[in-house]
């Protein structure tokens, strides 16, 4: 939801992004997330790139370049020294982690855990359904639901999930072809298998260390590889919800 965001606001002119990461990022959808400079010094989504840097020092370069800087700052020790005028709260942790209401002019906060005009500004809607997007002024979003959105029918059994503790294995690759049953990696000698066919859309880094349970990747039922290369529907509707929440507090009336 961090890139898909990102991705919208650089699109629509906002030349001066910021992302900070934690040093060792577990997203699944690896292929569209911009964590992976993290790992691999760059990341390109969509046409946009992503640089890690090791100093904020370098924002400036990087600005200047047209691309993204990415940051390894998981206490968020860049916000006091860069000052920006937003800050997006983009964890997704289902709860607020320290994100303060005075951290910048504009707070603003994905999902729930936040509460709107208490620890952020606004707060975006994150649930998918008739509300996905939503830019929410006063109070919280939807709760949690606990269950991964539905695609083409399917919910609960396109998620793949770590059958114990361990370091996860695999040889797979995002946008293969995956059967029923077939064996997707393992965790500590217990093979991950998939529930349904479809293409791999997402799978979390191999020799990531993992717990039982830990969502390991994400089976998509349309089978369309493209999928797997692009933002979802769900990251832009939330993208836009931020854009027009932006645009809300600073082309306000005085």
């Amino acid at each position: 939801m961090a890139t898909g965001t990102a991705c919208r606001l650089h699109r629509a002119g906002f030349g001066s992004l910021l992302l900070l990461e934690i040093p060792s990022p577990l997203a699944v959808r690896r292929a569209v997330s911009f964590s992976e400079a993290v790992y691999e010094g760059t990341q390109t989504v969509e046409g946009i790139t992503a640089v890690r840097i090791s100093s904020v020092d370098e924002v400036d370069r990087v600005w200047a370049s047209s691309r993204i800087p990415v940051f390894v700052d998981p206490d968020k020790m860049a916000v006091t020294i860069v000052q920006p005028h937003i800050v997006i709260d983009a964890i997704l942790a289902k709860r607020n982690t320290g994100t303060a209401i005075d951290d910048a002019p504009l707070v603003i906060g994905l999902g729930p855990g936040f509460f709107a005009g208490q620890d952020v500004k606004y707060v975006i809607e994150t649930n998918r359904g008739h509300n996905l997007g939503k830019v929410i002024s006063h109070g919280p979003p939807e709760p949690d639901t606990g269950a991964p959105g539905e695609i083409a029918g399917e919910s609960v059994r396109r998620v793949l999930r770590s059958p114990g503790d361990g370091v996860f294995l695999s040889d797979r690759a995002i946008g293969e072809p995956i059967e029923k049953g077939e064996t997707v990696g393992e965790v500590a000698g217990l093979a991950v298998k998939a529930a349904l066919d479809g293409v791999l859309r997402g799978l979390i880094r191999p020799g990531a260390h993992v717990f039982r349970n830990m969502k390991l990747g994400d089976v998509d039922p349309r089978a369309d590889r493209t999928h797997c290369f692009t933002i979802s529907e769900k990251a832009r509707a939330i993208g836009g919800g931020v854009l027009e929440a932006i645009l809300m507090e600073f082309n306000r009336p005085n």
